[in-house]
């Protein structure tokens, strides 16, 4: 079983371009970017990039940011869930408040 996995993930012949979470990570960040470029924040974000951990899963690196950065970024999310929620409210949806949090990507 341990000789499956070494030939599997030859570290000699690996490459994070053959992996699906790699580009799932390089979307996810690529989106991310753009919505901070809509809002004005792309100074304000300097780490942000697509990485891979020692397991080969991605993720999005958003790195340090101050605190009035973090601050604009939890009010940019306060109005959008607020959006949301009213949009449902709007629909006459009456788990408006249940569903708010799960409809920002609808």
């Amino acid at each position: 079983m341990r000789d499956d996995a070494v030939q599997r993930h030859d570290a000699a012949t690996w490459s994070p371009l053959e992996s699906d979470d790699w580009y799932a990570a390089r979307d996810a960040t690529t989106a991310l970017r753009d919505a901070l470029l809509r809002a004005g924040l792309e100074k304000d974000f300097p780490y942000l990039r697509a990485d891979l951990n020692a397991f080969g899963h991605g993720f999005v690196e958003l790195g340090r940011v101050s605190p009035a950065t973090a601050e604009h970024l939890a009010e940019l999310l306060r109005l959008a869930l607020a959006s949301v929620s009213q949009r449902l409210e709007d629909r006459g949806d009456g788990a408006a408040e249940h569903d708010a949090g799960k409809g920002l990507t609808s």
